[in-house]
């Protein structure tokens, strides 16, 4: 009876090694099918991304951003197979331009990649020193495109040296006035948001250009009852382009 044990232990040892030989040939046949592959798909120059055809690198949704700085992000993969191409890498590239909110690339076979990219939507400009720039709601600053032309109002009250989260503050303060002002905000010409606790506006009243002093709240009411009360107050201070409209029973003449 032990006799007979041992054999069938034998017998499944052999058994054992012989499945264990199998699944190593198996896993390095897989490996260099693989290899063969790979080196196939990297060396074969069907597969590369030619300098000389203007649809071998697509570029999708690109309108007011620069193609030449996305085109220098794929410079090093043009003559070299698209699958050699660090596609992650070259995605958080293009996330670094200033007009590109979002991009996804793809390779399409046998030798062209397609970049797809949604752009930033400005909302207002911004004055420095140095220039004139854009700005999106997340409060980053864009590079106006040349030839291109905008109808937004100014944002003031940012500094070139504010941080980004400082500039989102301001740009919330600037989406807030628009959205109380309603149809109302198409007089108003610039916003400064300096202080979000105590906006500032200049408007467009009767073909005037005047300050208004808004507070931290209430803002289209506020102008509405600027508006509702203007001609009186023209007559009374016929010279005044400054007023303050924080206070709830008054408007003020400012000098």
């Amino acid at each position: 009876m032990a006799r007979e044990s041992k054999s069938a232990a034998k017998r499944w040892n052999w058994r054992l090694l012989l499945g264990i030989a199998a699944l190593a040939l198996l896993t390095a046949s897989v490996a260099m099918a693989a290899y063969q592959v790979r080196r196939f798909a990297i060396s074969d120059p069907q597969f590369a991304l030619s300098p000389d055809r203007k649809d071998a690198l697509e570029i999708d949704g690109l309108r007011y951003g620069s193609r030449t700085r996305v085109l220098r992000e794929f410079s090093p993969d043009f003559g070299r197979s698209i699958f050699q191409a660090p596609l992650a890498l070259r995605r958080r590239h293009l996330l670094d331009i200033d007009w590109v909110e979002d991009a996804s690339i793809s390779r399409l076979w046998p030798d062209r990649i397609v970049v797809r990219i949604r752009e930033r939507k400005p909302i207002a400009f911004v004055s420095f020193r140095s220039g004139v720039e854009l700005i999106d709601a997340h409060g980053v600053l864009l590079e106006p495109p040349p030839q291109a032309q905008f109808a937004f109002p100014v944002l003031s009250g940012i500094g070139a040296q504010d941080t980004l989260e400082q500039r989102r503050a301001r740009v919330r303060a600037f989406l807030e006035v628009q959205e109380e002002m309603g149809y109302l905000a198409k007089d108003i010409s610039e916003v400064n948001a300096a202080d979000p606790g105590d906006i500032r506006v200049v408007a467009q009243v009767d073909d005037r250009a005047v300050e208004l002093l808004l507070g931290d709240s209430d803002f289209g009411r506020r102008y509405q009852n600027f508006l509702n009360h203007y001609p009186e107050i023209r007559k009374h201070s016929p010279d005044a382009k400054r007023f303050d409209l924080r206070l709830e029973d008054r408007i003020t003449a400012k000098d």
